[in-house]
């Protein structure tokens, strides 16, 4: 029987220790293209009915926008994305995705990307761009960590 392979961890030091390839990459071209941010470096506190929870981004990027890295997107994920979304407006959560255009389930037509485009989630498909993130974040965070702003 097929067992699906458990989070590779990735020891990038002491104190931080990747889930999975995909962030990986995006650590280190975070890292390589100096923007400032600690992995899982924020909590988000959000409630599920009758349960605080809490929530820890993969890359809150400072003065700007959480990267949110899926493989995998669950149901669990999707439902807590939303609660997480509605419960904290301001927040600007983006995914990337391995792949965008993985369906959300067996039977579903629906993509990870269309998932995103329905609830109001930016994201990013590093399989169809071959890139870890567009060049248009890496500017906007840029400009947010420099002081620049957009006219």
């Amino acid at each position: 029987m097929y067992q699906r392979q458990k989070f590779r961890r990735v020891q990038i030091s002491k104190d931080v220790i990747l889930k999975s390839g995909l962030e990986e990459v995006v650590f280190n071209y975070l890292t390589n293209n100096d923007c400032r941010f600690k992995y899982e470096g924020m909590k988000i506190t959000y409630f599920q009915p009758e349960t605080k929870k809490t929530y820890k981004p993969d890359f809150p990027i400072r003065s700007s926008f959480i990267i949110e890295t899926k493989g995998a997107f669950n149901s669990a994920d999707r439902k807590k994305m939303k609660l997480i979304k509605t419960q904290n407006p301001k927040l600007d959560i983006r995914f990337i995705f391995s792949n965008s255009k993985n369906k959300i389930g067996k039977k579903s037509k629906t993509t990870y990307g269309k998932w995103c485009e329905m609830f109001g989630f930016k994201y990013h498909c590093v399989q169809s761009t071959k890139k870890e993130i567009p060049d248009e974040w890496l500017k906007e965070i840029k400009e947010k960590q420099n002081g620049k702003t957009r006219n």
